[in-house]
């Protein structure tokens, strides 16, 4: 036989398949066309505080547009922020991260997510949940941060069912007396009335029963509520604490660390009291960096926690290093 290129390469490839195997050219298989394969692995990750187990659940991310996105800065400071960060000049990722507390096999949540009302790259929440081991039926307490539609729609269904049948409901007094207030809905323009309208949507039914929790207070083991207005004008961060552990829990204080935690004086088009958000900001930034706590955002990229430390004028993020053990 002559020996050639060809004959090389396929005695190579036979030599290389498993004995008793089939033919190499049969058991080839032909990898997915793009965008036809498989969803990214499920979305979750467990970290402890102390004796708490922490699970951060993402809920898959929405984009949009930079131009408008920040009222009280110029478009190209914005674009040039996002190019310092390997981000796209024009579209920024609003990621949607919510926690989950197991204290001994009580289950918390903090938020719950888009729902099944969000945009089409949301509405991954309830399937990471459970690919995390949790059911909604385990659950028992569900705590609000604030009534924005990305961190209250998980609460029920578009048909109206409960997600959650068997927890009670937590939500900041101040939240509850502004949203839930029928003549500031009817004064409010007709834009700015579809917040009104999902707080009802989703409260309304166990409106009896959801229960109102004020500032400074310890409302369920181990995790303290702290006033953060500006963004909503109840909107409330947390402080998670175990042993030697402790977690700040910024919720919605700031959105994507690349930008916000960097220039922090900067308004998101969401805060609707904008001097006030940026003094919170300021404010909880700063406690996160002098006390080295370990902080959970809502809105950073997953699993969206990390540290903060000053940076001149500003601060910057720094994320945890991604662990195979909890």
């Amino acid at each position: 036989m002559t020996i050639t290129r060809r004959t090389v390469l396929a005695s190579t490839a036979l030599a290389a398949a498993p004995l008793g195997s089939p033919a190499l050219a049969q058991t080839t298989t032909s990898a997915p066309a793009q965008g036809s394969g498989p969803r990214q692995a499920p979305g979750f990750y467990r970290y402890k505080v102390g004796d708490i187990e922490v699970t951060a659940i993402n809920d898959g991310s929405a984009p949009r547009a930079l131009e408008g996105f920040i009222r009280n800065a110029e478009l190209s400071a914005v674009q040039q922020a996002a190019r310092e960060a390997f981000l796209p000049p024009d579209i920024i990722q609003n990621s949607f991260t919510t926690l989950v507390l197991n204290q001994g096999g009580r289950v918390t949540l903090i938020d719950t997510g888009n729902g099944d009302s969000g945009a089409p790259t949301t509405g991954r929440w309830l399937d990471n949940f459970r690919a995390a081991g949790f059911d909604p039926s385990q659950v028992d307490t569900v705590v609000i941060s604030h009534f924005h539609g990305d961190h209250i729609n998980g609460l029920r269904r578009k048909d109206g069912t409960a997600v959650f049948p068997n927890a009670e409901v937590l939500v900041p007094a101040a939240e509850w007396a502004f949203w839930m207030d029928d003549a500031r809905m009817n004064q409010a323009p007709e834009g700015a009335r579809g917040g009104f309208q999902g707080a009802r949507r989703v409260f309304g039914p166990i409106a009896k029963d959801v229960k109102h929790y004020e500032m400074d207070k310890e409302i369920v083991p181990g995790l303290t509520s702290i006033a953060a207005p500006g963004h909503t004008p109840g909107h409330t961060a947390y402080m998670l604490s175990s042993g030697s552990g402790r977690l700040l829990i910024l919720s919605d204080t700031a959105n994507h660390p690349a930008l916000f935690v960097r220039n922090p004086d900067w308004s998101a088009v969401f805060d609707m009291d904008a001097d006030q958000a940026r003094a919170t900001r300021r404010k909880m930034l700063d406690m996160a960096a002098s006390e080295r706590a370990q902080v959970a955002f809502y809105h950073a990229p997953f699993p969206a926690t990390g540290h903060v430390a000053k940076d001149g004028n500003g601060f910057r993020f720094v994320p945890v290093q991604w662990s195979p053990a909890v």
